[in-house]
């Protein structure tokens, strides 16, 4: 079985500040410490995945095919630092616009992914920065940690790896 760090992506990978929807590849700004702490996790055998709501394509505010792109953007910068993201999963509907099972809080898209990679769900965690982020690990059987918003996640990682 695999070990996994999931982790949310707006707010907690790349900053969201002064934007309502993050998608076009120049607004991408990864927080500070991503870089430096998903490697530290990669290095220390933890898959790296992402679990996001991207409710901007149901509004018709951006199209998936953005959202390709800027993971395609963020994994491009990790990769020619020594990381890789295993797997962007996201939700790409809202509830005003339709209801959905894979938005969270709900689980299903960590539990997509929990059974492809078959990851050991109590060597494994959660990374974000809002309540329904750890709603959703936890209804997954997956400890979360929630840290503020556009901040550094290094003392998370430090207790995960202690």
């Amino acid at each position: 079985m695999n070990k996994a760090i999931f982790l949310d992506r707006d707010g907690t990978l790349n900053s969201d500040e002064g934007h309502y929807y993050v998608h076009r590849v120049s607004d991408l700004l990864l927080n500070p410490g991503v870089i430096e702490n998903l490697k530290r996790l990669y290095d220390n055998g933890f898959k790296l995945i992402v679990i996001s709501n991207q409710a901007g394509i149901a509004k018709n505010e951006y199209e998936k095919q953005d959202t390709d792109r800027f993971h395609e953007e963020i994994n491009n910068i990790l990769l020619k630092n020594g990381c890789n993201i295993e797997e962007f999963y996201y939700c790409p509907h809202h509830d005003k616009v339709s209801a959905c099972l894979c938005r969270k809080p709900l689980p299903l898209l960590i539990e997509k992914a929990i059974a492809r990679f078959d990851i050991d769900k109590t060597q494994s965690y959660m990374i974000g920065d809002s309540k329904r982020d750890a709603e959703a690990s936890e209804a997954a059987g997956i400890k979360a940690f929630i840290i503020e918003k556009n901040a550094n996640m290094k003392d998370v990682v430090d207790i995960i790896l202690s």
